[in-house]
């Protein structure tokens, strides 16, 4: 495909984004090229942004959680006078067919959830550092820090104006994380959302729209002093960074492979095949090795690649719609990596590498395809490569009863308990059980012990236990069926059924906003000739249906 999409990038390529470090904080300031647009027929005027920006900020937060340990807080500012970021790109989202609108915002929201993952987990503190006009998307990424410090010039001000202006909602958690996280009374966000102008000054101050404001003469040294107070209290630890090196990848016509994962595509069946191999070889089990291994260290590199392949597959491939999940190798070889990371799981490196395993599986979690899992001959489907079953929809364990020696097993691991929580900050087995304790603790006292497809099955840890004989045809026509269904539909359901416990701020960024957003997004008062998201900079007027549906 020629316009596919690459999510690999490196600051030496950045055209948006500047990376600058300075003891314990880093800086990224916006500087997003006009010319710079990742597809042809728009600019990024006034630091507007498209896929590409947020493709080059996703990675530059890599680089400091991975190359920069001794960072403890970020700044992310402007570089353009007056403007900090007036968000999505509008005419970017005119041009772009629903699907594009849809996984730029996924992705989008992920990478800002990323920093509050970051912030959470590993202490490293975010401040926006709004130094100019700050709309949409831009007070969205604002949002995403842990304060936010305001110029107070009487002119830069922060502002969702996607309903008046666009009729569609804040696109990456505005609505959600003004009222769940910022809590701004709600008939004030009411009228903050239904204005074009924003708030300024000391009225954001008392809306609890920012933290705090200071005078354009005193704001640079304003920043910089709370940014070095942020890290003075950061328990990051500290660390000799590694360099991310490029992934070693062969993108083919129906395949893409790395080095430890692989995906298959059978276009006419609509499905992909990813297998995700154990570690071979002899892996280093003290920090010390493991630091000298730097991004070729098996659980970092399966998560960058793992990453990549979600990534790429989800905006690249978008008519293969069920994902079948496999592993492949031996599953001590899985669980001696998982007792590395347990066992120094506060060195930085590892900390950082759990980080990113958490987050590539929420991402398997949120995306919007199929998920099976098939556990068979050669799997290794123990500790973490256990959470890819947890996370599909439906898992099928072969069951080869003449030949024990052979049988496919799943093995469950303290890793499964708390290394990777959902972003409902639940592991996915207490999701899988409603958190009933007694088929928790059922689950936990098979700890270490190798399952066959009887055993997983009586646990509650799989969906079929077909034998040899019955394998090829079960699993062929759950697979034939599930690919007969509405894609629309199966959306909505997995969503629904994935997220079956207690909800937080991100599930109802990614359930609420998400679905309300995706209607929106194919309603003519948005999209339509004359709707208000394709008339916008034109100098007509919007049209609209004034049936409330």
């Amino acid at each position: 495909m020629t316009d596919r999409v690459d999510y690999q990038t490196e600051p030496d390529a950045y055209r948006h984004w500047k990376l600058s470090v300075d003891g314990p904080v880093a800086t990224l300031s916006a500087d997003f090229d006009e010319d710079g647009g990742l597809r042809p027929g728009y600019k990024l005027k006034l630091n507007s942004y498209d896929l590409g920006v947020d493709i080059e900020l996703n990675d530059a937060l890599n680089r400091i959680r991975f190359e920069h340990p001794e960072v403890k807080s970020v700044v992310i500012t402007s570089l353009k006078d007056k403007i900090f970021c007036s968000g999505a790109n509008i005419f970017m989202l005119g041009l772009s067919s629903h699907a594009w609108k849809v996984n730029f915002c996924k992705f989008t929201n992920e990478t800002r959830n990323g920093l509050e993952d970051s912030s959470k987990y590993s202490d490293l503190k975010s401040i926006a550092a709004v130094n100019g006009a700050c709309a949409g998307g831009g007070y969205e990424l604002a949002l995403a820090c842990d304060e936010i410090i305001l110029v107070d010039d009487r002119s830069s001000s922060v502002s969702l104006p996607e309903v008046p202006l666009l009729g569609v909602l804040p696109g990456t958690g505005g609505l959600t994380r003004v009222t769940d996280k910022r809590h701004v009374r709600h008939d004030l966000a009411d009228i903050f959302c239904t204005t074009t102008e924003g708030v300024r000054g000391q009225r954001a101050r008392e809306w609890r729209l920012v933290d705090e404001i200071a005078k354009p003469g005193v704001f640079d040294e304003t920043v910089k002093n709370r940014a070095l107070e942020l890290a003075a209290k950061s328990n990051r630890p500290d660390g000799k960074g590694i360099a991310l090196i490029p992934l070693e990848r062969s993108i083919e016509d129906n395949a893409l492979r790395y080095r430890h994962v692989s995906v298959e595509m059978d276009r006419r069946a609509r499905t992909a095949t990813f297998t995700v191999h154990a570690p071979e070889g002899e892996q280093p089990q003290q920090v010390d090795a493991i630091e000298a291994a730097g991004a070729d260290w098996y659980p970092l590199a399966l998560a960058r690649e793992l990453d990549d392949a979600i990534l790429s597959m989800r905006t690249n491939e978008l008519d293969l719609g069920t994902w079948i999940i496999k592993t492949a190798g031996d599953a001590a070889a899985v669980r001696a990596m998982d007792a590395t990371l347990m066992q120094d799981r506060d060195h930085w490196l590892v900390h950082e590498t759990i980080g990113y395993l958490r987050r590539v599986f929420q991402r398997l979690d949120v995306s919007s395809r199929s998920l099976f899992a098939l556990i068979d001959e050669g799997s290794c489907f123990a500790g973490t490569f256990l959470e890819l079953a947890l996370a599909c929809d439906r898992s099928y364990h072969l069951e080869l009863p003449d030949d024990p020696d052979i049988t496919p097993t799943v093995t469950v691991d303290e890793v499964n308990f708390d290394l990777y929580p959902m972003i409902t900050t639940e592991s996915r087995l207490e999701r899988r059980f409603y958190s009933e304790q007694a088929a928790l603790d059922a689950v936990r006292a098979k700890i270490g012990q190798p399952l066959d497809a009887d055993a997983s099955f009586e646990l509650g840890l799989v969906t079929s236990n077909p034998d040899d004989l019955d394998w090829d045809d079960e699993v062929r026509i759950a697979i034939e069926e599930r690919v007969s269904l509405s894609p629309d539909a199966l959306t909505g359901m997995e969503a629904n059924l994935r997220f079956n416990g207690r909800e937080n701020m991100f599930s109802r960024i990614f359930g609420r906003l998400t679905a309300w957003q995706n209607w929106i997004f194919q309603r003519p008062n948005a999209v339509g000739e004359s709707g208000a998201l394709k008339v916008y900079g034109t100098g007509e007027k919007s049209q609209f249906d004034w049936d409330r549906v």
